[in-house]
């Protein structure tokens, strides 16, 4: 008997009760709970003639304060709650399991959260890629739907933080948006958070009472607030024993307008030091601090923050999901051309990367406010409400996702899917056009769809661009390698012509269809997807459909150097620059290559426990992108780099050299723009390779003492002064080429090597 058959059966012999229709519903009791069930369930076509349903909303005083159970007596459902909060809390789950108009409510429901803080981020400002174009009922409607979803604490950036003061897309001011939002969460029942960066030079004078002053003027314009993070960098500069002063007044200030409001500090931005001094501080224990939260930039973890802290504050989790690269929580292994094109903050949901970070940094805090910049990272900020609340499955938050936004429990498989396009070589996962086959038999018209699709889409596109990309330029080097039979002249007009070879016909296509469905998303979630088209503050800011047609080769680069070596003097000469520039690799060098930060051409580099084990990548090796692209002539190498962060070392290892043979080394330092030095070591020896990079990209050339592998291994490894703060990044090698010297008995009339 098939499952399906077994349940009709249960259900005819009431072994289990049918689900119950809402296609009749009235929604009675606490208003506001009632009024947003009643509400939501209309959207999906319920009516409240006849009363087929009634759903009662009670408050029960003797509850735990967030905890609700919902019961079921024939046609009525009862949801009970201590108050509202509860009440908003238990009418999400309604809406969660409801598959269009029909609930299966097999048995009472009693739950409570697990984690005390569950929360997300809002900023309404111009470097967000979605908010800063939103109306203030917009903004209402996205904090119910994270109410409905378990959250009671919303996060909303202060009017003055490290962006420009205004957006020239928001329809209303920021002030007004910030009480709007403000407002929203309080009718709800929700905690109201606000995240007041320290930005000035402060000294205990003059700046902390400016700062004290603009904060009073925030204070007065909002109904209430329950909390104030002051992030001790990213944004802010300023160090422990002058940060604790001016929080110190804040906190005056804040309580001074509500007595209960908490005040909370970071570590973020911190160098060694500054940590060894922001610890000092707790040690005081000071009475106006509430508690500690842990985000990106911040050179320990959190577990030793809960060594270190001791008990003596609550620990607060800030967790990065918007961004994909250069961030708290980077993909592991991504490859280049996703890098490239898609950027640092992409549509990017992430089920198993979300659940092994929560796993991970979770234990012994009191919970999490998710860092967003958008609508991008919407999938990972539910999750992190999801698992905040319960410790479901990533098939069950998919599911329950679909029910309330989507209308289609197909899409369920989507988020997984897209989550595994990322991983290896996009010009080999063909599970990558299967997504996109998955997401187009989803007909629901939701911009949450959209979003998924946009992403989906414009990984097909990857893939293909990348298959054309990739055969132009093995055939242009090809040619450029057979220079010294067919002459410079044939050569270069051959690799001309490769390079010039278009793509094929899907790739327009899936453009077309890509723009498209960024401007659907542009007009039904303000999401910037473009610069020119949108409005977006940067191409980095999510604004990826600018990057969509970006070479993902070397043409520009091998373009240029072709044209400077036909302008050398001979035909030798001529001949040797353009078989070099077919050669990258160093092939006839018999060189040991690594293109480090190509996931799939790094053999020496030494990679690390990565993910599950290692989710933030403090202990493994990261690939990464800079931020240029081919079009400017960098080569595909140079841009993609290897990096390690704070004090551990980017390490390559080699086995099997010849052990009577002499190595050269060559690198390729490039990557962002830090300066920072760099020591350089063979098998625990210092080379003389330059500390600091005077060029980016730089090439840099060394002799590698024989002795160092007379044992046939050889460990590389570069690092950066200990104790340096920030992101704890900067790190990055782009090329490693280690290269066979000529034995004696291999040159010609007993040359010298």
């Amino acid at each position: 008997m098939s499952l399906v058959a077994a349940l009709m059966l249960a259900t005819a012999t009431g072994a289990v009760p049918a689900p119950v229709a809402l296609q009749s519903v009235c929604v009675e009791g606490e208003p506001v709970a009632a009024g947003l069930l009643r509400q939501r369930l209309a959207e999906r076509g319920a009516r409240a003639a006849g009363c087929g349903v009634r759903v009662r909303m009670i408050e029960a005083r003797g509850m735990a304060a967030e905890a609700f159970r919902i019961d079921r007596r024939g046609d009525s459902i009862m949801i009970r709650a201590k108050g509202t909060r509860g009440l908003i809390y238990g009418a999400g789950w309604v809406l969660r399991h409801t598959d269009g108009l029909m609930l299966r409510l097999d048995a009472p429901v009693a739950e409570q959260p697990r984690q005390a803080v569950r929360g997300t981020q809002i900023g309404y400002r111009f470097k967000n890629n979605s908010y800063d174009a939103w109306t203030p009922a917009m903004l209402r409607r996205r904090i119910e739907d994270f109410a409905l979803w378990g959250a009671n604490r919303i996060q909303i950036i202060a009017p003055r933080s490290d962006d420009a003061p205004t957006s020239p897309l928001m329809p209303v001011p920021p002030e007004q948006a910030v009480a709007a939002m403000a407002g929203a969460a309080a009718a709800l029942g929700l905690d109201v958070a606000i995240f007041y960066p320290a930005l000035e030079d402060y000294d205990g004078g003059a700046a902390d009472a400016a700062e004290a002053a603009r904060l009073d003027v925030l204070l007065r314009s909002l109904p209430k607030v329950d909390a104030l993070y002051i992030p001790g960098g990213d944004p802010g500069h300023s160090p422990p024993d002058r940060l604790f002063p001016l929080a110190r007044r804040l906190a005056a200030v804040l309580r001074g307008r509500f007595p209960k409001a908490e005040l909370l500090l970071s570590t973020q931005g911190f160098d060694a030091a500054g940590l060894d001094a922001f610890y000092t501080q707790l040690v005081k224990q000071p009475r106006w601090l509430s508690g500690i939260f842990v985000g990106p930039q911040t050179r320990e973890s959190v577990a030793a923050h809960l060594h270190r802290i001791a008990g003596r504050y609550p620990v607060e989790l800030y967790p990065d999901t918007a961004h994909a690269m250069q961030a708290q929580l980077p993909v592991p292994d991504w490859h280049p051309a996703f890098a490239l094109t898609q950027g640092r903050e992409p549509v990017n949901p992430r089920p198993a990367a979300m659940q092994a970070a929560f796993d991970h940094l979770s234990p012994g805090t009191r919970g999490a406010v998710s860092y967003s910049e958008g609508v991008n990272d919407d999938w990972n900020v539910h999750q992190w409400l999801a698992l905040g609340w319960k410790a479901d499955t990533e098939l069950d938050i998919a599911k329950q996702y679909s029910r309330f936004y989507i209308g289609d429990l197909a899409f369920a498989t989507i988020p997984a899917m897209l989550e595994a396009n990322w991983r290896g070589d996009p010009a080999d996962n063909v599970g990558i056009d299967a997504t996109l086959d998955a997401i187009d038999r989803i007909k629901s018209t939701r911009w949450q769809a959209d979003l998924y699709r946009y992403r989906a889409v414009y990984d097909a596109l990857v893939r293909a661009r990348l298959m054309g990309a990739r055969a132009r330029q093995a055939e242009a080097l090809y040619t450029l390698r057979q220079t010294p039979g067919i002459g410079p002249d044939a050569a270069v007009a051959g690799a001309r012509f490769a390079y010039a070879r278009p793509d094929a016909e899907r790739v327009a296509t899936l453009h077309e269809r890509l723009v498209l469905l960024a401007d659907q998303l542009w007009t039904k979630a303000g999401m910037q997807l473009s610069v020119a088209r949108h409005g977006a503050s940067h191409w980095r800011r999510g604004a990826n459909l600018d990057r969509a047609m970006i070479d993902l080769n070397d043409r520009v680069a091998v373009e240029r150097d072709m044209t400077a070596a036909l302008a050398l003097a001979t035909r030798a000469e001529q001949v040797k620059a353009l078989v070099a520039i077919g050669d990258r690799w160093g092939m006839a060098d018999l060189a040991l290559y690594d293109d480090l930060g190509d996931p799939g051409n790094e053999p020496h580099l030494v990679r690390g426990p990565g993910y599950p084990d290692d989710p933030q990548l403090w202990r493994s090796a990261i690939d990464g992108v800079a931020g240029h692209s081919p079009d400017e002539g960098w080569r595909m190498a140079e841009l993609s780099y290897a990096e390690a962060l704070y004090e551990q070392p980017l390490m390559l290892h080699y086995e099997g050299l010849e052990k009577n043979r002499a190595y050269r080394l060559r690198y390729t330092w490039a990557g962002e723009d830090y300066v920072l030095p760099l020591t350089l070591t063979a098998n625990g020896v210092q080379l003389p390779a330059p500390p600091v990079r005077s060029a980016n990209p730089q090439r840099v050339e060394l002799a590698i003492p024989q002795a160092l592998t007379a044992g046939g291994t050889l460990d590389l490894s570069w690092t950066r002064p200990p104790g340096i703060g920030g992101g704890g990044r900067g790190r990055q090698i782009a090329e490693v080429w280690l290269i066979p010297q000529p034995l004696n008995q291999d040159l010609p009339n007993g040359a010298k090597p």
